[in-house]
């Protein structure tokens, strides 16, 4: 569960089947009472029919934790990404980094950096989109040494530079415009 409406789809599934819960957060929830066999088919079901997946392989269930500690600090926190990853992935989840990064490889194929870099660039294309903030400022916020590292990682992830990125969107914009205002486009 990575978004607000997913923890809604997991909440009323749960009402629905009479279940109370102390906590549902992203990729897990705390279920008070012990649930039949037939609850947990009828709840893992309801959640396949709203896209969702129920994990209970107790690997798969820390890789989403990973996963889900890692997309909530880089797209959801509001403050500059000034901190350890390797760190703060061992502290929330309680594990050795080592093993965890094992783990996400093992299962996943690919690193865990490999995995935060993609999620980076991802936030820094939403940001470019939104206009908001500058090269300068997205290079602060999310935790780069320079606007010159952001851009070259950015170039090695998308093949674009940030202002080719943002040239394009624009370029897109404006072509969007045109359309709608019944202009002919060669």
């Amino acid at each position: 569960m990575v978004c607000i409406r997913c923890k809604m789809v997991v909440k009323a599934e749960l009402e629905k089947l009479g279940l109370h819960y102390t906590v549902v957060e992203l990729g897990e929830a705390d279920i008070i009472e012990d649930i039949s066999e037939e609850q947990h088919d009828q709840f893992k079901e309801a959640l396949l029919k709203s896209g969702l997946e129920l994990l209970d392989d107790k690997k798969s269930v820390l890789i989403q934790k990973i996963k889900n500690v890692i997309v909530e600090l880089i797209h959801y926190s509001e403050e500059p990404l000034a901190i350890n990853f390797s760190d703060h992935l061992s502290q929330k989840l309680n594990h050795n980094y080592t093993y965890l990064a094992n783990l996400f490889s093992e299962v996943q194929g690919t690193t865990i950096e490999k995995f935060i870099i993609a999620h980076k660039i991802e936030r820094v294309k939403e940001l470019l989109v939104y206009n908001e903030l500058n090269l300068t400022e997205i290079a602060y916020l999310m935790h780069y040494s320079s606007v010159a590292h952001l851009s070259a990682q950015f170039k090695k992830v998308t093949g674009l530079t940030p202002s080719h990125f943002k040239q394009l969107k624009n370029k897109r914009l404006s072509m969007l415009e045109e359309i709608g205002a019944g202009k002919k486009i060669d």
